[in-house]
């Protein structure tokens, strides 16, 4: 008999026009991770450049899980934009440390802390006018 598993919840707020605060609650995983990634593809589409992922809510993740926050990463900073992980949980935290996502996506203990980090980030340049 399979393990009744918690459905994912994501609920995404906009601090800012150009911030995306996705608050994730569940697990992360294999079986869960294409709605997580369609949510993120949906900020992006919409023209969101910083991403903040709250994970405090989110007791397992698997490879999958961050396979796709290290994927949103690399387009964020194409365009330039950041991701930033707040308040992980301790598992998930252990994961990010040993995998060494956490030393390239910075993780945050709080929404006032990532968006501190946003605002120290360089502004990209500006468009050339035609």
């Amino acid at each position: 008999m399979p393990i009744a598993q918690e459905p994912l919840s994501v609920e995404v707020t906009l601090p800012r026009e150009d911030v995306a605060l996705l608050t994730v609650e569940g697990y992360l995983d294999v079986d869960t991770a294409t709605e997580f990634q369609h949510h993120l593809a949906n900020q992006l589409h919409h023209g969101r450049r910083h991403f903040l992922l709250d994970l405090s809510a989110v007791p397992f993740m698997d490879s999958s899980g961050m396979n796709i926050i290290l994927r949103v990463y690399q387009e964020a900073r194409e365009l330039p934009g950041s991701v930033h992980i707040i308040s992980p949980m301790s598992a998930v935290r252990r994961i990010l440390d040993l995998t060494g996502v956490s030393i390239t996506v910075p993780v945050s203990e709080s929404l006032d802390e990532a968006l501190e980090r946003v605002d120290r980030l360089p502004e990209p340049p500006a468009e050339p006018e035609a």
